[in-house]
């Protein structure tokens, strides 16, 4: 019996996403865990894998079209000539609704697509736009800005190349500097403290836990935690005048596989304890280490923890991840046992001193519970 593969939802507001890329076509065999397609939001993407094994039967909506949450983006059966429900497979493909006059003027002047936005009936309103910009935090283009989505330069270098497609991690991190770059008012600042205290405390705690691995960065990032759930404020994200203050607790935690870098995300850690928050953020490095990170956890961070301290870096500026206010910069510590943390913080949402009083209490060594 033929199985529907449905949209996944990348990021909790988008009802919609993109269609970016589609690895597979009918009458190919697939196994469970088969990438098959990548789809995208403004905010983040998404690598969509087989759920069964089985023989694709149709893929469902077109390439770059943007695909409803839910919908079928693709059939899977036991044999290649099964057939499918020819009704849900119609209604699955989602077309660009046509903007009307005062819609398209607004997409002109906040450098949008009419495929950018999801419409409310036949054709794309003024108010499908304005909600979507309200929502989003989209700002007009102005001169600085125009151009700021095109990632090909307007007029190509003098010296000849080789343009290369990006990966989807690529895509990602594009996205996330942009992001910083366009919306974002990011400070930085940092704080010298005694690295040796915190060292001694994560060899206690490994012993004390019989851990095969030093926990010492994932001490610091439940310490982290610990600081955001005092201060919910840290927590937060400006979207258009007004901050949105996130319910739950979403730690993004950088991890270099390769030469990739991806951000895995510890979710729901303000109800962890700190073990089972190792314990979460461990079988998170595994995976991305082997390249396995699925969507939702790689998505969805509110607030980051990244160090460099493996490279022996003494002190690194990191960018924000899309919708965050805090990223926490951990470095290697100078032979008297001194370090620096750091923090990138987005000043429309924190102000300096309370990205600085954030690191005060990290950098202070407390009872492990």
């Amino acid at each position: 019996m033929p199985t529907p593969l449905r949209t996944p939802r990348v990021n909790n507001n988008d009802d919609v996403v993109r269609l970016i890329r589609v690895h597979v076509n009918a009458g190919d065999a697939v196994k469970v865990g088969d990438l098959v397609a990548e789809v995208e939001t403004e905010k983040a993407s998404y690598t969509v894998e087989a759920e069964q094994s089985g023989f694709v039967l149709a893929v469902i909506p077109e390439l770059e079209a943007m695909v409803e949450v839910g919908s079928v983006l693709l059939w899977i059966g036991t044999a290649p000539d099964e057939s499918i429900p020819v009704q849900e497979a119609v209604a699955s493909a989602s077309a660009v609704a046509e903007p009307t006059v005062k819609a398209a003027q607004l997409l002109a002047k906040y450098g949008l697509r009419a495929s950018d936005v999801p419409a409310s009936g036949a054709r794309l309103s003024a108010t499908d736009v304005e909600d979507f910009v309200s929502r989003n935090g989209t700002r007009p283009r102005t001169e600085a800005t125009r151009g700021a989505h095109v990632v090909e330069p307007a007029s190509n270098p003098e010296v000849p190349g080789t343009f290369e497609e990006l990966s989807t991690n690529e895509r990602g991190m594009l996205r996330t500097v942009l992001w910083q770059r366009q919306h974002a008012v990011p400070g930085y600042v940092e704080l010298a403290y005694d690295a040796s205290a915190w060292e001694r405390a994560a060899i206690e705690y490994q012993k004390q836990e019989r851990l095969l691995m030093n926990p010492l960065l994932a001490l610091m990032a439940f310490r982290l935690v610990d600081v955001v759930k005092r201060h919910q404020r840290l927590n937060a994200t400006m979207i258009g005048e007004r901050r949105l203050v996130y319910d739950t607790i979403n730690v993004g935690f950088t991890v270099q596989s390769d030469s990739t870098l991806y951000l895995a995300v510890v979710r729901d850690a303000g109800n962890m304890t700190c073990r089972e928050f190792i314990d979460r953020l461990a079988q998170l490095q595994r995976n991305a280490m082997a390249h396995r990170l699925r969507g939702e956890e790689a998505s969805g961070a509110t607030v980051a923890f990244t160090s460099m301290a493996r490279w022996n870096v003494m002190r690194h500026i990191p960018v924000l991840p899309p919708h965050t206010s805090l990223t926490v910069a951990h470095s290697a510590p100078s032979s008297d046992g001194h370090a620096y943390l750091g923090a990138t913080y987005d000043h429309r949402v924190l102000t300096g001193f309370d990205a600085l009083a954030a690191l005060a209490e990290i950098s202070r060594m407390e009872t492990l519970a």
